[in-house]
């Protein structure tokens, strides 16, 4: 493994009890509201703290991109960052509900090299390093084979916070609905992505993501031997909030149905 990687991991694990003891006692855990259906736990702080006391104490000029905390940077040098969600899917953690995990992304120049998604309730690992595959348990994993979109399972997230155009996404949402054998709404997109390289799920689609949602579930796609894109299917996606994912004959299917509804056409001024 290597040893960045290594580093990425024994944060993610650290993490990962953090979350499994207090999910023994949810009843007792402070929760906040940062905004309309977007919640935030004292157990998402102190995760993400003891990530990032781990992460520094390895590599203190690297520089930070959190979800709580936002972006820090150790050095105005320094050509890489940590990009962090330390519980993605808080909402189904406070709720009771085994689906959220922790994801850890390493960028250098604007570019992912190293990536890890934890499942703490299945201690599930999953693990890439650029160029050198996606792991689950040290196990090598690849996307799906399936090729025909009416046949495949597809991954999503809704919508949630105040200014996000519910309308439009149903629209969308019943668009794929018709074109696919069936659509899941697991409610985290990193371990969504996570399972898109598994072979679980042969696509994935939302929008209005964070870099930290997608950074290092697109590693693992990417080397899963997926491919991950924006709605139109361009590369550049991690801060265009959208992100579509799947293997390659899906995810070309995929494109075709829901590249009318990116929001990067909405936004490019008309001539």
């Amino acid at each position: 493994m290597h040893p960045m990687l290594n580093i990425a991991v024994k944060a993610a694990r650290r993490a990962g009890s953090i979350i499994n003891r207090a999910s023994l006692d949810i009843d007792a855990i402070r929760v906040s509201k940062k905004q309309h259906n977007d919640f935030v736990t004292e157990i998402d702080q102190m995760a993400e703290g003891a990530i990032i006391e781990i992460l520094l104490q390895a590599y203190p000029n690297h520089s930070i991109l959190a979800e709580e905390s936002g972006e820090s940077v150790q050095s105005s040098d320094s050509e890489y960052q940590w990009i962090i969600d330390p519980l993605d899917g808080t909402t189904n953690f406070i709720h009771g509900l085994p689906y959220y995990c922790v994801s850890i992304a390493l960028s250098h120049k604007s570019q992912i090299i190293q990536a890890v998604v934890y499942d703490p309730t299945r201690n599930d690992l999953f693990t890439a390093s650029r160029g050198r595959g996606a792991f689950l348990n040290e196990r090598r994993i690849r996307v799906s084979h399936r090729d025909r979109l009416s046949y495949s399972l597809i991954g999503t997230g809704f919508p949630y916070r105040d200014q996000q155009d519910i309308k439009s996404y149903l629209k969308m949402f019943g668009t794929m609905t018709q074109n696919c054998a069936g659509i899941r709404r697991p409610g985290a997109a990193a371990l969504d992505l996570a399972n898109v390289a598994a072979g679980r799920m042969d696509g994935f689609f939302e929008q209005g993501l964070q870099p930290w949602d997608m950074a290092a579930g697109s590693l693992l796609v990417s080397e899963a031997g997926g491919l991950i894109g924006n709605f139109t299917g361009e590369s550049n996606f991690l801060h265009q909030g959208e992100i579509l994912a799947g293997n390659p004959k899906i995810f070309a299917q995929m494109v075709n149905v829901l590249s009318i509804y990116s929001q990067l056409k909405k936004q490019q001024p008309s001539v």
